[in-house]
């Protein structure tokens, strides 16, 4: 068995792409529009993921815009989406300057979570060992559900 994908309802294309792509670092892979099932289909991947992507359509986040308008609700249900990051201080230093909330902050130097505008929970993780634990994040507390 091999991953390929998670698949995501979003109800803003250019919202969600200005999120995911250019506050989240994801690319756009690919995309694809359905006129007769009336919708579109946007494809990411995490830029060190991009060769495997070319070569195997995986590992993708699949954005699904359904044309006729939806309420979407219970975006936490979903559970989350999970992405390794080279410095989760950065990453999340970043975010902030964007607008973007960080619902449960780096206090332990390796795991945060944020939400995109959809409510999908994302947890961002450190790769390899979590960094020294240091201000202002030790101290930040958690903001909103996560």
């Amino acid at each position: 068995m091999d991953y390929l994908h998670t698949m995501v309802r979003v109800s803003d294309i250019d919202q969600s792409i200005d999120f995911y792509c250019n506050k989240l670092g994801l690319v756009e892979f690919s995309r694809k529009e359905s006129e007769k099932g009336r919708f579109t289909l946007i494809f990411l991947c995490a830029p060190g993921d991009k060769n495997t992507a070319e070569s195997e359509k995986k590992p993708l986040l699949e954005l699904t815009y359904n044309w006729d308008k939806e309420e979407y609700q219970g975006g936490r249900n979903f559970g989350h989406l999970a992405f390794r990051v080279d410095n989760i201080y950065q990453v999340c230093e970043n975010l902030i300057k964007n607008n973007v909330v960080i619902n449960r902050p780096p206090r332990d130097g390796y795991m945060a979570f944020i939400k995109s505008p959809d409510g999908i929970s994302i947890e961002l993780l450190q790769k390899g060992e979590s960094l020294e634990i240091k201000e202002p994040w030790s101290s930040m507390e958690n903001n909103g559900s996560w």
